[in-house]
């Protein structure tokens, strides 16, 4: 079969009037591809896929404001708007039933294929490229981006006129149809000549065409000057035709030849059957509409608090480089990567190279972070004036969406102005829903003004990270510990060491003794040591043994201790109080709320009082207070310093010397970035110091809202990363690089046996005490339309445990884990006057706590929920670190309330439904699959969900179906992070 001519592939067009290859390649615009035939063409005109598109019909994913939900495709679109369901919608929310939809941008688990124009699942995104329909589109793509340049107008000549017949009935056609295109030569002084004007039908192999064209050889067109010829059209049937008439010129002058083609098409035919085929208009989902850029921004007024702290060691700005955000602006999440891999990631991370590698990693995540702040964005708001500030409402404010600290920015501008004018308030005090801000003095509002709201990112945590990855700190056995950086000699024993305890369980429990006795004995300058706890081992309590015997053994021994959250740092501050005020300081950024410490740490802190002393409270003298840092000589006689991992950046900010401090601690080391980590440890570090990280790299990591960033690493802690490398093996490194703890006290053995065996080898020992728990129970209850009924459930079972008296249940003793915000706020409000006390939260936010009971909310039908809901419920259900962190939170029960059809679709879920099942444990709808049949690791069980689908369930859940499991938040869209909670890091 003769082939297309590979030089018209490539560049466009064939000089070669003899080539024996195919010239006239026949192509679908509608559907992007390309014909080696003119049967392949006709069968493709006559397909059901290509009718529909040429009819309009999309199968894009739209999304529907007044709903709330994805629809697939304009056809189902139509049928979902006559509903009566969305025009209740609509009507309830002011908005007109026939408004447009909007385009949704990504599919969580789905790769944007920009050559097919269509989302690919991840798992199957190898085999996509592969598939005859990708390479299809990759050669309608090349032939395309060639021929947009052979059709490009050149070297001052310009081709006119319509080459496009449109639709000619048949008489018409064959009686024939003539056009006459137009030549000009607008070069000065320039001669050019027409040596030929062929059609690409004429060369090769040779096949009838119903264009014809006529003209003049040799005809010289000189500047400012036109020449028409003639291109008739003549067919005897109907049907569809195209060629390209190719026009080949020379520059009398320069002796350079070039051509100019153009495209004939013609739909032949009766128009009004054609016309029936056709959208009555173009189909245009309406975007959603991008930022107007701040053009000019009046400074505010910043509160006082952020002159609190004495620093003498300036913050770098550290901004994004254009070029790096230009190419985070464009693609999809794979060739973002790909992109960013090639042209700003070293080739190999080592300590040359660490610096730079973590911070592109930070400015990526930099990227995302402001644009996710823009879902908060709010228009038509109103600023009340109260003495000095303008008090503004922020929705969500109390759930920290978004999160607003004392010293952040937020910009606001009149509504629906249109210029890039705004006033930068700061912010002065945070309330439950509302903020203080102060203004320029020129900024005025009246009561009737409405606001445009824009928050801005603080970009101090980020920049304190950029400043101590910038510092020449990179030692070997820190960063990349290898074998030679392990003494060869046995670690100490417990026997040797003869430690005298100061938390009697401690001895009792061998693990975490060889932990703390490793510790203490450590020489200076060793390699970081990893205390391994999983859910329940006491990592905390061995961390603050530990520390409390560093400073019994060593008289001149200071240490700086920090977490990833401030409730981490205060349970360390708390569990050291044996400590006296000389000895523990407790550090908190200025922005600290004075009223989210704990009493008993006041006295560990220092304020400071601000001379300037106006305040929106009543007590003035209390809002005049900042947390901050005493003189130097007595912040260096402290011997225990407690901070978040960011506030750490404090110690060398004012200027205490590096190596000051001889132990560094990081607990609940999992959940910080390396980048967080390494504030302490690369600004503070010198070659004497030990580090020592405790954490579960088993659990939850840090929360990273760029999935670019999460493919390239930063979802990898730095306590993970270590526990990668060969020293840190739970085996041949015990006592010397880590210690793994194993009795568990919080869970019973009902609910940690699963977790235990899947997560850490059987290895865990149940000790905590038997009588709190009668059993481990799993509830089946599938739940209605946006999960009304699941929220009743779930406060059933709190009215249920808070009267039963014979368990003695409080509020602080339940907690209820949701996947997302949106069911959390439903189920807090649905508790307020059953149990106002049951904290309800993620799985972030529970991790590091612990519950007697804890209930599961899944919040997941398959038959009545749409992709946004899966998009975010089976990342919960299938991302195994969020499985182990929520089972493990509860100590005596644990109740999971869902759809098991849809969780069984993991694997890792099915055998957990498994266990439960045959453990007694089950109620509600029989178990539909068989729970003895061993459960295949490697899935597909929604391939037979599919498989066995009822004839009902409309083909958008089926296909919603296939976004399990892996990969299922790789997306980027606009809401992707929309219930990914934001941290308070300072």
């Amino acid at each position: 079969m003769p082939q297309v001519c590979r030089e018209l592939l490539s560049s466009g067009l064939c000089e070669d009037a003899s080539c024996p290859h195919i010239h006239n390649v026949p192509s679908c615009d509608i559907c992007g591809l390309v014909f080696r035939t003119a049967q392949e063409y006709a069968a493709h005109n006559a397909s059901k896929q290509h009718l529909k598109k040429a009819r309009g019909e999309s199968g894009a994913i739209l999304f529907c404001t007044a709903c709330e939900k994805n629809v697939a495709g304009t056809k189902n679109w139509v049928v979902h708007i006559a509903s009566a369901r969305h025009r209740a919608c609509a009507k309830l929310k002011g908005l007109p039933a026939d408004a447009d939809p909007e385009e949704v941008d990504a599919i969580p688990g789905h790769t944007l294929c920009a050559t097919c124009n269509t989302h690919v699942k991840d798992t199957l995104w190898g085999r996509h490229q592969s598939s005859a329909k990708h390479r299809a589109r990759q050669r309608f793509v090349s032939f395309r981006t060639a021929l947009d340049e052979a059709e490009r107008d050149k070297n001052g000549v310009s081709v006119s006129d319509d080459f496009d017949f449109g639709i000619v009935e048949g008489p018409a056609a064959k009686s024939g149809i003539t056009i006459h295109p137009v030549v000009k030569n607008t070069t000065p002084s320039s001669k050019i000549s027409i040596v030929s004007i062929t059609l690409a039908s004429d060369k090769g192999s040779r096949t009838q065409s119903p264009f014809s064209v006529v003209y003049d050889p040799n005809r010289t067109i000189g500047y400012n000057t036109t020449y028409s010829f003639t291109v008739t059209l003549r067919q005897q049937y109907n049907g569809r035709a195209e060629n390209r008439l190719e026009i080949l010129f020379e520059d009398v002058q320069l002796r350079k030849r070039f051509i100019i083609a153009r495209v004939l098409r013609v739909i032949i035919g009766n128009r009004r059957d054609h016309e029936q085929f056709q959208p009555h208009a173009p189909y245009k989902p309406r975007k959603r509409s991008a930022r107007q850029p701040e053009t000019n921004v009046v400074e505010g007024v910043l509160p006082p608090s952020l002159k609190a702290v004495p620093y003498v060691v300036p913050l770098p700005m550290a901004p994004i480089p254009a070029n790096l955000a230009s190419t985070l602006s464009t693609g999809s999440t794979t060739s973002i990567v790909a992109n960013v891999r090639r042209l700003y990631l070293p080739f190999m991370l080592d300590s040359n190279t660490y610096a730079r590698h973590f911070k592109h990693l930070l400015w990526i995540e930099e990227f995302r972070m402001e644009r996710d702040l823009e879902h908060y964005d709010i228009s038509s708001a109103k600023l009340t004036a109260h003495n000095y500030y303008y008090l503004l409402d922020v929705p969500g404010l109390a759930e920290k969406r978004p999160s607003v600290l004392v010293g952040d920015r937020i910009l606001v501008q009149k509504h629906n102005s249109t210029s890039g004018h705004w006033f930068e308030g700061g912010v002065h005090f945070v309330r439950k829903e509302e903020v203080g801000l102060r203004f320029n003095a020129s900024f005025r509002a009246s009561p009737a003004d409405r606001f445009n709201v824009r928050f801005k990112l603080s970009r101090y945590p980020l920049r304190r990270q950029h400043q101590a990855l910038d510092t020449v700190y990179a030692e070997e056995r820190v960063l990349f510990p290898l074998s030679v950086h392990v003494p060869t000699i046995p670690y100490p024993t417990q026997t040797s060491a003869q430690l005298k305890v100061f938390n009697p369980l401690i001895a009792t429990n061998a693990p975490q003794l060889q932990a703390v006795v490793s510790i203490v004995k450590r020489p200076p300058g060793s390699v970081p040591f990893v205390i391994f706890g999983p859910p329940g081992t006491g990592k905390t309590v061995t961390m603050v043994e530990a520390i409390l015997q560093v400073l019994a053994a060593n008289p001149t021994g200071r240490i700086l201790a920090c977490a990833p959250s401030n409730s981490a740092a205060d349970l360390i501050a708390t569990r050291l109080k044996s400590l006296s005020t000389d000895e523990l300081f407790r550090y908190y950024a200025p922005s600290r709320n004075r009223e989210q410490v704990p009493l008993e740490l006041l006295e560990y802190t220092y304020e400071k009082v601000d001379e300037r002393g106006s305040s929106y409270r009543d007590n003035e003298h209390a809002e005049k207070r900042h947390f901050s840092v005493p003189p130097m000589a007595r912040m260096k006689r402290f011997r225990v310093v407690v901070a978040t991992c960011v506030s750490a950046s404090v110690v060398s900010g004012i200027g205490i010397p590096r190596g000051h401090y001889t132990h560094i601690f990081c607990d609940e080391a999992g959940q910080a970035s390396e980048p967080e980590a390494m504030i302490a440890i690369k600004t503070m570090a010198d070659s004497k110091t030990n580090v020592i990280l405790s954490g579960d790299p088993k659990q939850l990591g840090p929360i990273i809202r760029s999935a670019v960033a999460r493919e390239l690493g930063l979802e990898t802690s730095y306590i993970e990363r270590l526990m990668q490398r060969e020293i840190y093996d739970e085996k041949k490194g015990y006592g010397t690089s880590v210690v793994k703890l194993i009795k568990n006290f919080r869970s019973h053995n009902a609910i940690l046996k699963f977790p235990n065996e899947r997560f850490y080898k059987g290895e865990l020992q149940q000790c905590g005490d038997p009588k709190v728990i009668n059993a481990t129970t799993a509830r089946r209850h599938p739940p209605s339309f946006f999960n009304i009924d699941e929220v009743s459930q779930v406060k059933e079972y709190v009215r249920k445990l808070r009267d039963d008296r014979r368990v003695r249940i409080t509020d602080n003793d339940i907690g209820v884990i949701a996947p997302y915000h949106a069911q959390c706020l439903k189920i807090r409000a649905s508790l307020r006057a059953v149990a106002d006390g049951v904290k309800v939260g993620s799985v972030e936010e529970f991790q590091g706590q612990e519950r007697r009971v804890i209930i599961i909310s899944t919040v997941r039908s398959s038959r009545e929920f749409v992709e946004y809901d899966l998009r975010h419920t089976l990342g919960f259900v299938a991302n195994p670190r969020r499985f182990n962190v929520a089972v493990t939170r509860a100590q005596a029960l644990l109740i999971v309330v869902g759809d098991p059809d849809v969780l069984s679709l993991d694997p890792l879920w099915r055998a957990f439904l498994n266990y439960v099942y045959l453990g007694g444990g089950w109620t509600g709808g029989d178990i539909s699959w068989d729970p003895h049949t061993p459960v295949s690791e490697a899935g597909g069980y929604d391939a037979i969900a599919r498989a066995t689908a009822e004839q009902d369930m409309n083909a958008f859940t089926r296909r919603m179906e296939e976004l399990t499991i892996a990969g299922v938040e790789a997306g980027e869209g606009d809401d992707t992070n929309v219930d990914r909670p934001w941290q308070d890091v300072e």
